[in-house]
C-alpha cells in the first residue's frame, strides 16, 4: 500500500517540481514508480490511498497517474493499481478516467 498523506505528504502540491514542493512530478518519480516496479516484480497490487491530505489539485493527480500510464500502459496500471479515496470518492473515478487517458 502507498498512502500519500503518509509516505509522501498530506499536503500534495501542484503538477511539476518546477511548481513547488510535493509536486505529482516528484511523487511519481520518488514513490509512485518504484512503488508500481516492487508490485509488478511481485505480481501484486498496489493500493494507493488518497485519503487524509488537505486535498489535491487535479494537475497533481494528473501528472502522477499519467506518467504511470505513459510509462507502463493503460492495461498494465489497471491490472496493478487500485485507489482508495473514503474522504472523497469521486477521486477513484478522476483517477481511473486519467489513467485510461480520458
Amino acid at each position: 500500500m502507498l498512502k500519500i498523506s503518509e509516505d509522501f505528504s498530506d499536503a500534495p502540491g501542484a503538477r511539476f517540481e518546477a511548481d513547488g514542493p510535493d509536486s505529482g512530478e516528484e511523487f511519481f518519480k520518488r514513490l509512485l514508480k518504484p512503488r508500481f516496479e516492487e508490485a509488478a516484480r511481485q505480481d501484486r497490487l498496489l493500493l494507493v490511498d488518497l485519503d487524509d491530505t488537505f486535498g489535491y489539485a487535479s494537475s497533481f493527480l494528473s501528472e502522477a497517474f499519467s506518467s504511470l500510464e505513459e510509462e507502463f500502459g493503460v492495461e498494465n496500471v489497471k491490472a496493478r493499481v487500485r485507489i482508495k479515496s473514503d474522504d472523497d470518492p469521486d477521486l477513484i473515478d478522476f483517477v481511473n478516467e486519467i489513467i485510461e487517458g480520458n
